[in-house]
């Protein structure tokens, strides 16, 4: 013990160390405190600790105020009284001191309560100690911890919305709208994905930092990405002597940005590399082991991201070029008729539709116009589109009356394999008379928009989707004639246009009405106009659109005409023609003599199914003229004439021709070529103006 050397603790007998040697050292001192006296003794270490000299003290509590702030007295105080009141054995605070330059400095008091006989206090006895150290190693500790928080945070809240990310676009504005970066300490970001053998940049950092000859690069290149991914290695470059040092190619085009730190991470999805993210820093100090595995992390995650969003994307591509495959390539131009149509895909939604349009020349210069939509959002629901809308065009140009398209439309659905029913509308238009036959079969209502740009709901009777009204036995399908006025426009559409999440589809309609009326009346900037607003609006589901606008002027007197052909022993054809005459009459303001006008044509029909072999053609229309009339003609190939007979007293036949010319104003027999005509014409009041 001798040889030990001179200092502090060479005194005699300093083995073990005095307490008040080991409190000195560690800067405490200690207090002896007299409540009943008031008198306060302090040791030197204890005035050191306060920073006062000992003639600066002279035993009163009160001299203190000069180092300890007034907030801090009043809390140390109560701290105190509190302890005392509730038989406590002793108390301890943290407080600030005012040194003797000014600064402030934490301390820590600690103290132990001597009561008397009767458990009064009555003294304390206790330590002050500096506790500065400390508590900023504490602070830097919660401040790191908090930090680690933060940083988890912004790993774990950007992997939550990279699982909502559907493009590869979506995850790169993730990356960049996120915070993220900005929590991580990182300026900004590069990023690039793998292709046959090449990187090709997707996401580059600040405005201003594209490097020439980079957009896209070979993995075999002396570039960070390139690199991690030949390697499958993160690379963290800790400072800017060394980041020039190993990428000569890249750091003279970045210098300028004042990056002093980056890491580049591959990103591996199911073990295959698909491509390498690059944070840059300006003001980092060296990566730790947190921060590496934070950033691995990280890129997992965005690496998964990717993988989902390309495979979306190339599934969504083939399901897309798919479904256009099937739709129209071209529409036909239809003489006396402007036409717009569109198909938007559903990138917000699932990745394909049923949707779909068609335009059908059809003879005699009339055009069908088909809008539907299979059930279901997949390619299988593509395929059944492409097989009915086929189906249904070669019912149409077969000269099919729309009830019968639309029924034999659901009869074949309903025989093809598969679960899955269609809704449809189709409309067959003469346009030189402008009468148009109207079917629906579960399909939303169209629209009419008028010359003045005004748009109505055109309401239609309808029968059951496609598929099921076959499945039920529901057949009927009720015809709706109207008569388009030229400059009229008629506005065919799927439910994708009109539906939107949470809301009510009349007020989808009403909206669509409202975008009709406003929108420009070149039919293809209005096509365009409305799939835009839905895309506005985020619709999941796709939506296709098909405009009609029948040209030229009315010519005065001129009325519709409708044509319907009858074949032998086909009694859907006869119920058809009838509900065309009934559905004509009505359109065509003739109601108050409609049973006098389908009973005349019904005579006519049936005159010539039974007296000849084969079929006829049937003809509704308004005549011009200084009397409006209305003209029913039936047309056979017979070339024998019919003759009015009378009946004998027990006779069954031939009271029908004696029938027509009760019923009608005129009728008559017209020789055409190999077969002949015989017609029967009512005069009708003139309509009222709409």
């Amino acid at each position: 013990m001798a040889e030990r050397a001179a200092g502090p603790l060479s005194l005699p007998d300093d083995w073990p160390a005095h307490p008040d040697i080991s409190l000195s050292l560690n800067r405490m001192g200690t207090f002896d405190w007299d409540l009943g006296r008031e008198r306060l003794h302090l040791d030197v270490p204890a005035l050191e600790v306060l920073d006062l000299r000992p003639d600066e003290f002279d035993g009163r509590p009160r001299t203190l105020e000069a180092r300890v702030p007034h907030s801090e007295g009043i809390r140390l105080d109560d701290v105190i009284k509190q302890a005392l009141k509730d038989g406590s054995e002793g108390y301890g605070s943290y407080l600030r001191i005012r040194r003797r330059d000014g600064t402030m400095r934490w301390t820590h008091i600690q103290g132990r309560i001597v009561r008397d006989a009767d458990g009064r206090p009555c003294r304390v006895i206790g330590i002050v100690r500096d506790a500065a150290r400390e508590l900023v190693d504490s602070t830097a500790r919660l401040e790191l911890a908090a930090v680690r928080r933060v940083q988890t945070s912004v790993v774990e809240g950007t992997a939550a919305a990279l699982a909502h990310a559907r493009t590869v676009q979506d995850v790169i504005d993730v990356l960049n709208e996120s915070d993220g970066l900005e929590h991580l300490g990182a300026t900004s970001l590069v990023m690039g994905l793998l292709e046959s053998g090449r990187i090709r940049l997707v996401a580059e950092g600040p405005d201003g930092s594209y490097v020439p000859g980079t957009r896209i690069t070979r993995i075999d290149e002396g570039y960070p990405m390139s690199e991690v991914l030949r390697t499958l290695v993160p690379r963290f470059i800790e400072s800017a002597e060394e980041f020039a040092a190993s990428y000569p190619l890249l750091w003279p085009h970045i210098s300028e940005l004042a990056v002093n730190a980056a890491a580049y991470l591959p990103l591996i999805a199911q073990a295959r590399p698909i491509g390498a993210l690059g944070l840059l820093y300006r003001d980092k100090n060296g990566f730790t082991a947190e921060d590496r595995n934070l950033l691995v992390t990280l890129s997992s995650s965005i690496a998964q991201s990717l993988q989902r969003a390309m495979l979306f994307e190339q599934d969504h591509d083939l399901a897309e070029g798919l479904q256009q495959a099937m739709l129209p390539r071209r529409i036909p131009a239809v003489s006396g008729a402007e036409i717009a149509v569109r198909y938007r895909s559903a990138r917000l939604g699932q990745e394909i539709g049923g949707d779909w349009y068609d335009v059908i020349p059809l003879p005699g210069g009339r055009v069908g116009a088909v809008i539907g939509d299979v059930q279901g959002h997949d390619t299988h629901a593509a395929a059944v589109m492409g097989q009915l809308r086929i189906v249904l065009r070669a019912y149409a140009a077969e000269g099919h009356a729309p009830a019968t398209v639309m029924a034999r439309a659901s009869v074949f659905l309903h025989e093809l394999d598969t679960d899955r029913f269609a809704t449809c509308t189709y409309a067959e238009a003469d346009l030189s008379t402008g009468v148009v036959q109207l079917v629906r079969a579960g399909h939303v209502d169209p629209l009419i928009r008028d010359t003045d740009g005004s748009c109505r709901r055109l309401p239609v009777p309808g029968g059951m989707p496609l598929g099921l009204s076959a499945f039920f036995g529901g057949l009927d399908y009720p015809v709706e004639t109207i008569e388009l006025d030229p400059g009229q426009t008629l506005l065919l559409y799927t439910d994708g246009l009109v539906e939107q999440p949470g809301a009510d589809l009349d007020d989808g309609m009403l909206l669509l009405a409202a975008l009709v009326r406003d929108g420009p009346r070149d039919l293809q900037l209005l096509a365009d106009q409305l799939c835009g607003a839905v895309d506005e609006q985020g619709g999941e589901d796709d939506a296709a659109v098909l405009l009609l606008r029948r040209g030229g002027a009315r010519s005065p007197g001129t009325g519709g005409r409708l044509q319907q052909h009858v074949g032998q022993g086909d009694p859907e054809a006869l119920s058809t023609t009838r509900h065309m005459i009934r559905a004509a009459v009505s359109a065509w303001g003739a109601r108050q003599r409609a049973d006098e006008i389908e009973l005349a044509a019904d005579e006519l029909i049936t005159n010539a199914l039974v007296h000849t072999d084969n079929g006829a053609v049937v003809v509704v229309r308004v005549l011009p003229g200084p009397e409006r009339r209305l003209r029913v003609e039936v047309e056979d190939r017979s070339s024998a004439l019919p003759h009015r007979r009378e009946a004998g007293e027990s006779g069954v036949s031939g009271r029908g021709l004696l029938l027509v010319d009760q019923l009608a104003d005129e009728w008559g027999v017209e020789s055409r070529g190999s077969g002949k005509c015989v017609w029967c014409e009512f005069i009708v009041p003139e309509r009222t103006s709409r």
